[in-house]
């Protein structure tokens, strides 16, 4: 545990060359790495997705893919597609961008629901199926995908079932004065993420995902997290609460989260810190009676205010 310990430190370390200011960003990102989840990061452009992509898949010595999502981009062009072999006669399969570990899907709302959905096999599976024949892809696999928050037109909103094979939503957010001020010098000096050495190799983050299911969990704080998951779809302004595929998500996340910070059992506050970033985009409001009532004198804006407020109102276990 110990000698794993140190080799996420350095895994954290060698992205944080690149990407300032954002310890808590980086530690959920290497969370759901090794729970073998993928990210959504819903933020304006230019504060560092792509960049935080690229770090994180150049610090594990792993093969990184960027895939432009646009109105026209087809199933194919992400997958690959049968070429027809004259010498051989027979067709032979040529994989696309997908067949990477970190693959970033950039700006995933901008494609039509049909692409988007052709992702759903290698989420879940780690797999694609093209003409009946079913192609692994390569482990670790982790999709980055990215959408703006600000722009809607010509777009197209990522589907409930989709949004729940993202274990986590997260936000960059806008640097620090200080923190983009070493953007500009380490700009000016010519520097850039191209320059990340290589910490780990991917048999290693393999053996880290295996090491992270013997994190240990004990019923209480497991309980816990069905206490919140269960307040989700009990409150009369959600219509839709965590399915059991989020209970999955949150306990494999706490697990992952307590291996990052170097212990080798979870406590409720990992579940707490945890709750809003695997939860929220799980969740849907009831609009109507939310801006007609409030709740407790307080009217929610987002899934995140909403899912803190229940987080608090959980008696956390001693």
């Amino acid at each position: 545990m110990t000698n794993l310990s140190t080799a996420i430190q350095e895994l954290k370390t060698s992205i944080e060359k690149t990407i300032f200011g954002k310890k808590d960003v980086i530690d959920l990102l290497l969370t759901c790495m090794l729970a073998e989840g993928h990210t959504l990061i819903e933020d304006v452009p230019g504060v560092g997705k792509t960049t935080l992509a690229s770090s994180l898949a150049k610090s594990i010595d792993g093969s990184f893919q960027r895939i432009q999502f646009t109105s026209d981009l087809l199933p194919s062009d992400m997958i690959g597609v049968p070429i027809y072999n004259e010498n051989q006669r027979s067709f032979e399969f040529h994989p696309g961008p997908i067949f990477a570990n970190i693959v970033l899907a950039d700006e995933i709302n901008r494609t039509t629901p049909k692409t988007q959905s052709a992702l759903l096999e290698a989420m879940q599976d780690g797999q694609v199926t093209v003409d009946r024949t079913t192609h692994e892809l390569p482990r670790p696999f982790m999709v980055i995908a990215t959408q703006n928050p600000i722009e809607f037109r010509g777009t197209y909103a990522l589907p409930e079932s989709q949004m729940d094979r993202f274990m986590m939503k997260l936000h960059m957010g806008y640097p620090e004065p200080d923190q983009e001020l070493r953007v500009l010098k380490m700009r000016t000096l010519g520097e850039n993420h191209n320059d990340i050495k290589p910490i780990l190799d991917a048999k290693k983050i393999l053996t880290m995902q295996e090491q992270v299911k013997l994190i240990r969990v004990e019923e209480s704080v497991a309980r816990y997290m069905l206490n919140i998951i269960s307040s989700t779809r009990n409150s009369r302004t959600i219509d839709l609460g965590v399915s059991p595929r989020g209970s999955v998500a949150l306990y494999r996340a706490s697990q992952a989260y307590a291996f990052v910070q170097g212990r080798s059992y979870v406590t409720p506050d990992d579940v707490k810190k945890l709750c809003v970033p695997v939860l929220s985009h799980r969740i849907l409001i009831n609009r109507q009676r939310d801006l007609k009532d409030g709740v407790n004198g307080y009217t929610f804006q987002t899934e995140e205010d909403l899912l803190f407020d229940v987080v608090n109102q959980i008696d956390i276990p001693v």
